[in-house]
């Protein structure tokens, strides 16, 4: 395992996906919660694999600046786009070491929304929000989006405010 996961990278690299979840882990008598930390990358070839998985402390932006640096000293290169939460430190991390565009992952933004909507009304919001998703153009996804945002204003304010601050990051 370790061997694959510090092998080098050869090629370009146009596609990122990074993310962390926190586990509970054993460590010296104590359970403590740790940062399971991974990229997953898409060649020029469109083959997808897993390039680094590494336990850290947290997602803060020391953390994940040493993450992709590593990843960089394997040889990681032509990053064009990096899908991500919107957590600061892995924002900033991009910026630092990739010089990369960064997109926030679509999954987890309907997840964030969804919790805005309530449990009766998820289904529709989750129909709505993927309707903007779903178009071809980045005009057509922002009148989509602005039309979906107007119309669960009146009673998910709070999600409407969500969808407007998270427009270009989640359509980049």
């Amino acid at each position: 395992m370790k061997a694959f996961l510090n092998r080098p990278l050869e090629g370009d690299w146009s596609y990122l996906w990074s993310d962390a979840t926190y586990l509970k882990v054993r460590r010296g008598g104590w359970i403590v919660s740790v940062a399971v930390i991974i990229a997953i990358g898409v060649n020029t070839d469109g083959r997808r694999e897993v390039l680094r998985l590494e336990i850290g402390t947290s997602e803060a932006e020391p953390i994940w600046t040493e993450f992709l640096r590593k990843l960089t000293r394997r040889g990681l290169h032509g990053v064009k786009l990096v899908i991500l939460d919107a957590h600061e430190g892995i924002k900033a991390a991009v910026a630092k070491v990739l010089s990369a565009t960064w997109q926030r992952c679509r999954a987890q933004f309907q997840r964030t929304a969804l919790a805005h909507a309530g449990k009766s009304g998820r289904r529709v919001v989750s129909a709505f929000i993927t309707t903007a998703f779903a178009q071809d153009t980045a005009e057509a996804e922002s009148t989509q989006r602005r039309a979906v945002a107007d119309q669960i204003t009146p009673k998910l304010p709070k999600l409407a405010t969500l969808m407007d601050d998270a427009e270009h990051d989640v359509l980049a």
